[in-house]
């Protein structure tokens, strides 16, 4: 290879970025949509992916120490491998997933590890393996060249990546279309690589044919991919927010978003549910607030004869679909708003009589927004002083297990904070009704007082909802248990620790091993790795805080995954071509650039307490490009105070990402569910502060 063609080395690097990129965010938003928007699934996504990356990196370094001298023409046939592989992943999360878990079944969290692990792991090690061969092939010719150069050319492409999955291709195409598009550069760089003499010949036509073959073919069999199992896929959109599919069984239509069925055209008795029990002992009764919908419900609204029914709902497609297949009816006086729930009443003036939150139990950051102290307190803003706030939990047979009843105590204690009476009516959903005048138990006495006739409540309340099931529950509320809040979200953790529990597993064990594998490895590593370490973890610490912030605080995460991810990666190569200029004094500059991570961090902490949901997204977008323009600007100081060999450059490769993998299962599965966003940060404070005591008190090595 000529010292000029270098050139076609950082092509292919800049492309695998661009595409790798996109299928990371396809591969997030694909397990999102199988595993119900769980944002602990895009944790231990990533936290797999940059592990098995720091694998493949080390990868790297063994295979041409024991096997030979890196080969450019090696490198494209791993980059053509690499496109393949990239197809497969998106097709193989949809056909195993039902295949390895029974259909429809809630999966634990080492099952779901384990199946993300293994999903991901052939790309991501391929991944991880040729950035420093890319290197190597180079310094097979150029001894000298910068390590710090192609780490440039990979942020490059990762930033291109980021930017074109979040500003076009979540828009214009499918995700299988976009897996296509995003690798198409990535072939002609690969076609470019091949020298001169063998671009003309058979066999690189036919593996560039191949495997555009294998993308486009992946392509066109997008709708197909998505069948169930059982029914008919009838519609399918991608919007942006999240997946939506009409399923059709028999008679029967259900709206699937991400994978989880929020309306049915059959389900009368929810329906009544729903509106009689809040609005039966209303007077008067004249605007009601419905925040997301039930198959029914506006058909029994219409019985009130109501003069506003305001239905929020934040995604467009959901409602287009619900008029369309007729799971929702049109009423009079009824106004759709298409915006988040909690967004539209703090942005509105309009008192109701009567808000009904029909939204699943708080799984999600997304969810738990709507069943804080923070929420139920703009709610009663936006009550008339009869008014009424209604929500539901699962509910239960005979007897209240422990997990749940915590729930039901913490959400009880919560709402006690605004509302001078609440009432819980258990049955397959307990509902709670939040008013501050009295509230009365009687439900079908006051519908027969209103002339409306029911099919369920009329003939089956008095038998399901005795006065001895209602004092059971009541008495066994715990007024100690905790409140939750939006920056400590107590019912998170319970829905954590009942994920462990339904499955009888605990995640010390997961944790113990993990710990005791970090120990060794950071024993094993030089001061300068450290830095880097602790800088990797908190970066993507800092990308999950911001993740799950805008969870809590916007309340959307699908469409946003792409920018955050994007404007993380932005810092990085402005970042990383300062570093290369200044690498002198190293150690200083280390100490000053820990220093200002600790103070970003600070800065987030003190933000977040003083404004909370009042800080606009740009906050969190610019917290996250601070971040890593410390963190890019880190990487060519520290590799130049490793030196210049092969050997240190895969090191410093590997302890950039596996600091980054701890910091991200650290942070989402330990420390947000367990202490909340705000101490999360000062724990990730606390890892710099190690690093700021390693670089001062002795000399770097």
């Amino acid at each position: 290879m000529k010292k000029n063609d270098d050139r076609a080395i950082i092509r292919v690097v800049i492309a695998t970025g661009t595409s790798s990129v996109v299928t990371q965010l396809l591969t997030i938003r694909e397990f999102l949509t199988q595993f119900q928007g769980n944002e602990m699934v895009i944790a231990l996504i990533l936290f797999n992916w940059l592990i098995l990356g720091g694998l493949g990196t080390l990868l790297a370094r063994f295979t041409t120490r024991r096997v030979g001298r890196a080969s450019a023409g090696c490198l494209a046939w791993l980059s053509l491998v690499l496109s393949g592989l990239a197809i497969l992943q998106i097709h193989a999360i949809r056909l195993l997933r039902d295949i390895v878990f029974i259909h429809g079944s809630s999966v634990g969290f080492y099952p779901t590890w384990l199946f993300t692990f293994g999903i991901i792991t052939p790309y991501c090690l391929l991944l991880g393996f040729v950035l420093p061969y890319s290197l190597f092939v180079i310094r097979g010719e150029q001894a000298g060249y910068p390590a710090a150069r192609i780490y440039i050319a990979d942020n490059i492409g990762d930033l291109s990546g980021g930017a074109l999955f979040s500003f076009a291709l979540v828009y214009l195409v499918s995700p299988l279309q976009a897996i296509l598009l995003a690798h198409l550069p990535l072939l002609a760089a690969v076609y470019l690589l091949f020298p001169a003499s063998n671009r003309h010949r058979p066999s690189a036509y036919i593996s560039l044919g191949l495997l555009a073959g294998v993308l486009l073919a992946g392509a066109t069999l997008e709708k197909r991919s998505l069948a169930p199992t059982s029914g008919q896929l009838v519609h399918y959109r991608e919007s942006r927010y999240g997946r939506i599919e009409v399923h059709r069984d028999q008679e029967q239509y259900t709206l699937f978003e991400d994978g989880v069925p929020i309306f049915s055209s059959q389900n009368q008795s929810l329906a009544e549910e729903i509106v009689h029990y809040p609005l039966a002992g209303l007077d008067p009764l004249n605007h009601v607030l419905l925040i997301s919908a039930q198959g029914g419900v506006m058909g029994e609204l219409k019985k009130y004869q109501l003069k506003t029914v305001d239905y929020v709902e934040l995604d467009p497609a959901v409602t287009d679909i619900q008029f369309r297949f007729d799971l929702l009816e049109k009423i009079p006086g009824l106004t759709v708003i298409h915006q988040d729930g909690r967004a539209y009443l703090a942005g509105t003036n309009k008192m109701y009589d009567a808000i009904i939150v029909n939204l699943p139990e708080p799984g999600t950051f997304q969810i738990n927004r709507f069943y804080t102290r923070q929420f139920f307190g703009l709610a009663r803003k936006h009550l008339t002083d009869g008014g009424v706030l209604s929500f539901s939990m699962q509910g239960y047979d005979n007897f209240l297990a422990e997990p749940q009843r915590q729930k039901l105590s913490s959400l009880y204690n919560t709402a006690q904070a605004h509302f001078k009476h609440i009432m819980l009516l258990p049955g397959q959903k307990v509902f709670f009704l939040c008013r501050d005048r009295p509230l009365s138990v009687d439900i079908p006495a006051a519908l027969a007082q209103r002339n409306i006739d029911t099919a369920y409540i009329s003939g089956f309340f008095y038998g399901n909802l005795t006065a001895e099931r209602i004092q059971y529950l009541n008495q066994r509320l715990d007024p100690s248990t905790p409140v939750n809040t939006d920056t400590a979200p107590y019912l998170m953790r319970l829905m954590f620790s009942q994920w462990f529990a339904k499955f009888k597993t605990s995640p010390l064990g997961f944790f113990l091993v993990l710990a005791l594998l970090a120990a060794v490895y950071l024993l094993q590593i030089s001061r300068e790795e450290y830095v880097l370490f602790s800088t990797g973890c908190l970066t993507m610490g800092g990308e999950i805080l911001v993740i799950f912030a805008f969870q809590i605080f916007f309340g959307y995460i699908y469409l946003q995954i792409g920018i955050i991810v994007t404007v993380f990666l932005a810092g990085l190569m402005p970042g990383a071509w300062l570093g290369n200029k200044l690498q002198q004094p190293a150690k200083w500059i280390l100490a000053l650039t820990d220093g200002l991570l600790i103070a970003v961090l600070l800065v987030f902490i003190l933000a977040v307490v003083g404004c909370g949901d009042r800080l606009p997204v740009w906050f969190y977008l610019m917290f996250g490009f601070a971040v890593s323009l410390v963190c890019g600007f880190q990487f060519p100081v520290a590799l130049f105070l490793k030196g210049s060999g092969n050997a240190a450059a895969s090191r410093t490769f590997s302890a950039d990402l596996m600091g980054a993998a701890c910091g991200t299962l650290l942070t989402s599965v330990v420390l947000i569910p367990y202490i909340g966003i705000l101490p999360a940060a000062g724990v990730l404070i606390g890892f710099k502060l190690v690093s700021l005591v390693l670089i001062g008190t002795r000399a770097l090595k």
